[in-house]
């Protein structure tokens, strides 16, 4: 049995980034050599010098939807809608803030531009045709743990510089300190770069409540692992190349695809230490919430005790932490 309380360790909250910086490629990267047990303080632009020629990395392409919409009821109260999946043409699931709000009232979005009847227990329904639009009326959908109001900046810096396909909720993080100038450098220095499509879910930030965390079940998402992600993984390893994932979706669906040699579909793979990886070599990530699947992830990537003494280093050096703060690679 594993506990959940493995998985806790001590966190300022001060530290917990509540902007991104400027220079996306500013942060502070914690570099750990799982052989040798090593822990280096980079910068995010030194990263280059860990990849060789013939490594693949992989990115999540998904694209963060403006999935957040401020509303009020007929009678003016305010509410707080949170898109989650659309369902059909007209029907979308959702959240609902407050709670106690009705089925059957209609929300009023955009000074009257657009509205939406609450048709179900985490329903809303539209017009057609507003459906088709309602995310040009949403705000960026930050993390809870992020105490302010999104910014003009957030839709900018809350979304990777590559991202190209619509549906996450939330962004895949690790991505975000990279710049078109940095991939560029790094492609001109013989590193090849392949993407995978990720819809990062509410999942990721679902807390898991079982004392034995081999209970907590996952929440699915779509993924998508092109043929020429697949070709290009192939030509890697022949070259003598590494797996190097941009983040723990990316990580997640290429474990997923080498566990099913599935292309396409949902994925609920919950990782864990005592699990055995199939593909990736190395990994970026970002600092995760304490006991979260993704801090379990990555102990089950780096080491359980090596990651709680990595941790324990980047709050003494006041490192940023979670979504808009800095970065670690694990090789």
């Amino acid at each position: 049995m594993l506990k959940l309380t493995e998985f806790d360790y001590p966190l300022p909250k001060e530290l917990i980034a509540q902007y991104p910086l400027e220079k996306r490629q500013e942060a502070k990267l914690l570099v750990l050599d799982r052989k040798a047990q090593a822990i280096q303080h980079k910068i995010f632009q030194d990263i280059g010098g860990y990849f060789k020629k013939h490594d693949l990395l992989v990115l999540n392409d998904t694209k963060v939807l403006h999935c957040r919409l401020m509303g009020k009821k007929v009678t003016g109260g305010r509410v707080e809608i949170l898109l989650t999946h659309r369902l059909d043409g007209e029907r979308f699931s959702c959240l609902v803030q407050p709670s106690r709000t009705k089925v059957g009232e209609r929300i009023i979005f955009a000074d009257g531009e657009v509205s939406g009847v609450l048709c179900g227990r985490g329903q809303i329904r539209f017009k057609q045709t507003d459906a088709d639009r309602i995310y040009e009326f949403g705000i960026v959908p930050l993390p809870p743990y992020i105490k302010r109001e999104p910014e003009a900046l957030d839709k900018v810096y809350y979304q990777t510089v590559y991202a190209r396909h619509e549906g996450a909720l939330a962004s895949p993080t690790a991505g975000l300190h990279f710049t078109p100038e940095s991939l560029q450098a790094l492609k001109e220095n013989g590193v090849n770069l392949a993407y995978v499509t990720l819809h990062v879910g509410l999942g990721t930030f679902r807390p898991v409540k079982c004392e034995n965390i081999l209970e907590h079940k996952m929440e699915a998402e779509s993924f998508q692992v092109p043929q020429t992600t697949v070709e290009a993984i192939e030509q890697a390893k022949k070259d003598g190349g590494r797996i190097i994932a941009v983040g723990t979706t990316s990580l997640r669906t290429l474990e997923t695809y080498a566990a099913t040699g599935k292309k396409e579909g949902n994925t609920d793979l919950f990782i864990y230490p005592g699990y055995k990886f199939k593909l990736v070599d190395a990994l970026l990530t970002n600092f995760h919430l304490p006991m979260t699947t993704l801090f379990m992830l990555v102990c089950a990537f780096g080491g359980k005790e090596f990651m709680h003494k990595a941790y324990q280093e980047a709050v003494e050096n006041k490192y940023r932490f979670y979504s808009y703060g800095d970065a670690m690679l694990i090789i």
